[in-house]
């Protein structure tokens, strides 16, 4: 058996970000290489390129769930509802750990409050939380999805 919180949690200390730890935790699974994983999730960290919306670690299973179940033929519409159900099946099973997929309520600081950032960075608080939201993700995938 693969792993994969070992690697998630490997790439979060390394600095990559939530989104990014859990996509590549699942690239033996994808059949994609680890490289292109990274790139193509590097813009959902923080809540979404910072924005602090849809949690990275949420987007990052988004993203896992909708290569193995996905469209990808047009007329493939059972794929299509299948994967928005898994969707958001996924959304209520990391808000029943979690309380929410937000990342500014899971943070609860705002990313834009140079003072509280600044106190939050110093104290490592991202570390703590955000990985054990993608501890959170990969779990929930390994546990209910695969």
């Amino acid at each position: 058996m693969r792993d994969r919180k070992g690697i998630a949690k490997d790439k979060f200390l390394k600095g990559f970000n939530c989104s990014q730890s859990v996509l590549v935790a699942f690239f033996q699974d994808l059949g994609l290489k680890e490289e292109d994983l990274l790139k193509i999730s590097s813009g959902f960290g923080g809540g979404m390129g910072r924005m602090q919306n849809t949690c990275g670690a949420v987007t990052g299973a988004f993203m896992v769930l909708g290569y193995l179940n996905g469209r990808y033929q047009e007329d493939d519409t059972e794929s299509k509802a299948k994967t928005y159900g898994l969707i958001q099946k996924f959304a209520a099973d990391f808000e029943e750990v979690n309380g929410t997929i937000n990342c500014l309520e899971l943070l609860g600081v705002n990313f834009n409050d140079e003072e509280a950032m600044k106190e939050v960075v110093e104290q490592e608080g991202f570390k703590e939380k955000c990985l054990k939201y993608v501890l959170d993700a990969v779990e929930i995938i390994e546990s209910k999805y695969l």
